[in-house]
């Protein structure tokens, strides 16, 4: 896969910077996934694959002023959306110390003034609200509900990365959508879905 290909036919509104941004950042992923095995990614077809992931949601998701990214790791898709979305303010949380520091040179390497990197567990972080709470691949969906509680309010979305077991999780009651691609099951939560 072509990675500026597959985000130009999607017609992803991308800033103009965003293409060098991701260059930079796989460069550094490459070398310190070397040192401090960040990402089970080692391949660069696997780390465009894992982009173009993160990304995608652009064509969805209602504008926000703010997100929080619960255990964004190497920067999946936190990181990366970060970069798309210039004008959002985000939160990476982030527990484990290597990753935490590689999310910290990156924002400075790429001077990205919206990105705000917290090296705790979402437990541990105070209470504030956010317009969009995203999750790749941490934990099931009923445990991502709870830990994203202290965060959202009754005007928040979330949007957790899924695999196809995600029809198995979703409480009938909850309000959502599911947009599914090729590799990937968006679970799309809030009172307005």
């Amino acid at each position: 896969m072509n990675l500026k290909t597959a985000l130009l036919e999607q017609k992803i509104e991308l800033p103009d910077n965003f293409f060098h941004n991701i260059q930079k950042y796989k460069e550094h992923l490459f070398k310190w996934n070397k040192i401090h095995n960040l990402t089970g990614a080692k391949d660069e077809k696997t780390i465009d694959e894992f982009i173009y992931d993160s990304i995608f949601p652009i064509t969805f998701l209602p504008k926000c002023k703010n997100l929080l990214d619960i255990g964004t790791g190497a920067g999946f898709p936190g990181l990366i959306l970060a970069m798309g979305l210039p004008n959002t303010e985000v939160t990476l949380v982030e527990p484990l110390a290597k990753r935490a520091s590689f999310l910290q040179f990156i924002k400075a390497d790429l001077g990205l003034d919206n990105v705000k990197v917290v090296k705790k567990k979402v437990e541990e972080m105070e209470s504030e609200i956010f317009d969009l709470v995203t999750s790749r691949a941490v934990v099931d969906t009923n445990m991502l509900l709870k830990l994203s509680k202290n965060f959202r309010n009754e005007h928040s979305k979330l949007l957790f990365y899924k695999g196809e077991r995600v029809y198995d999780e979703v409480p009938h009651d909850l309000k959502h959508k599911i947009i599914k691609t090729q590799n990937r099951h968006y679970l799309l939560i809030g009172d307005d879905i």
